[in-house]
């Protein structure tokens, strides 16, 4: 027979479970990120991510004017020059590594910077999913073990 506190462990732990394994796999299966920013007259907008060879970038910038400076490793693509009203970079990386991205707001409106970049996830997020899911399991055994036999001062 289930006890009332077991059943509640058992119920938190699966919730934990299934919360940590729903976001481990979302963070495999999505490597893309939507860039959706609105930059203020003389500010700047970074991006600076890590990307594997054949992950296909996208960036497109559009307002009065502006700088960017865009560097990719090995041969990839190198811009540093000024733009007026819009632009837009569409690339393949051709190596592992970072990418840096710089768009300034040199004009007197707003900017707006719209694209998707693919980076590689990092290796502290998978982890830190696992943690989580370990800890459910955790609670589900403390949870199992408490009514098979109640330990002393419970």
């Amino acid at each position: 027979m289930l006890t009332k506190k077991t059943i509640a462990g058992i119920v938190i732990g699966a919730f934990v479970v299934s919360l940590g394994s729903f976001f481990m796999i979302q963070s495999i299966i999505s490597n893309a990120n939507v860039v959706n920013d609105t930059v203020d007259i003389g500010k700047p907008d970074l991006f600076q991510f890590e990307a594997r060879t054949h992950f296909h970038e996208f960036l497109n910038v559009t307002g009065n004017s502006f700088h960017v400076i865009l560097t990719t490793p090995s041969n990839g693509l190198q811009v540093n020059q000024d733009f007026q009203k819009n632009i837009s970079f569409d690339w393949y990386s051709l190596a592992d590594g970072k990418h840096f991205i710089n768009v300034t707001n040199t004009g007197n409106s707003t900017l707006h910077v719209t694209g998707t970049l693919e980076a590689v996830q990092d290796p502290i997020i998978f982890a830190t999913h696992l943690i989580v899911i370990s800890s459910g399991i955790l609670l589900i055994g403390f949870s199992a073990a408490f009514s098979v036999r109640k330990p002393r001062g419970f």
